[in-house]
């Protein structure tokens, strides 16, 4: 039996990608990039992250939702450990070695706990609109209108209460759909943080950034999913950074090197004081630049 020719016609069958949101590009073959101090860009992204009683799974339950039978008040009230105690906790060992990070914030923390808001501006740390609320995930299947409601939601609610419009994005999960990135660049979004294929930014097609939050590296994978302890994790991060340290100096250029973190499970008490430590020791690193994720965009896009 002959083969129907249609059935070898592919039209994304091409150098490259499957797509045309941007261009393949190692990491090897681009201008070295130079960061205003040191050679490692330690990114801190919190994830501050309201959670319905009730998932509404539409169109997924986000990681970390409720599981058991409603009401989940187990869960719930561990969720909720974290804007009440875990949050603080990472606050103050910010404070104590003077880094800034980046909160990716559901626009329902800045309405029902304004207060939080207030603590992060006053600490100077930058605010990157993180959807609405933990059921306002994003999938292909997602109506478009919906997903442009939610995003506008967010970033208007989030600039009503903190007073500064949000320039970066994360989706729950890290989770687009095909229409995600042109809806972003709609919105005004000037980077977005969920493609996870690099080190260093880069740009689409249509302008928006891509900063890559590498999610291996994030606390909820290395402790959470790989039930290893937070000792363990700091020296993950530990052996991360002298690795991308010694990489930038044998081959030019700066790194990146982004820690996703998670209020209720990095805050827990017997956590926290590892976390702390690590913090105190890459402060103290020659190589290390602490920066927000909007700095690391600015000194990237200058050298573009």
């Amino acid at each position: 039996m002959n083969l129907d020719p249609s059935h070898l016609e592919y039209p994304h069958r091409h150098d490259g990608y499957d797509h045309d949101l941007y261009p393949w590009s190692a990491l090897k073959d681009r201008p070295p990039v130079r960061w205003p101090r040191g050679s490692v860009a330690i990114w801190l992204c919190v994830d501050l992250e309201y959670f319905p009683l009730t998932p509404s799974d539409t169109p997924f339950r986000a990681p970390g939702h409720m599981q058991t039978a409603y009401p989940d008040y187990r869960h719930y009230t561990a969720r909720e450990y974290g804007t009440r105690i875990g949050f603080y906790r990472l606050l103050d060992a910010f404070a104590k070695v003077g880094v800034t990070a980046s909160i990716a914030c559901n626009s329902a923390i800045a309405e029902r706990y304004p207060a939080i808001i207030a603590d992060i501006v006053a600490a100077g740390h930058e605010i990157i609109a993180h959807s609405t609320d933990m059921n306002g995930t994003i999938a292909s299947g997602l109506p478009e209108d919906d997903e442009r409601a939610l995003i506008a939601t967010s970033l208007d609610t989030l600039e009503r209460v903190s007073g500064t419009r949000p320039q970066g994005w994360l989706s729950i999960a890290r989770s687009q759909s095909w229409n995600t990135p042109r809806l972003l660049r709609e919105a005004g979004v000037r980077y977005a943080c969920d493609w996870v294929n690099d080190e260093l930014p880069y740009r689409f097609t249509n302008g928006l950034i891509n900063l890559p939050l590498n999610h291996e590296l994030s606390d909820r994978q290395i402790i959470t999913v790989q039930q290893q302890s937070a000792d363990s994790y700091a020296q993950s991060i530990r052996d991360a950074f002298d690795w991308l340290a010694a990489e930038g100096s044998r081959e030019g250029g700066g790194r990146m090197l982004p820690l996703n973190l998670t209020p209720y499970i990095m805050g827990l008490p017997y956590r926290i004081d590892a976390f702390e430590a690590l913090l105190r020791d890459l402060a103290g690193r020659a190589e290390a630049w602490f920066a927000s994720g909007g700095q690391i965009v600015d000194a990237w896009d200058a050298q573009q």
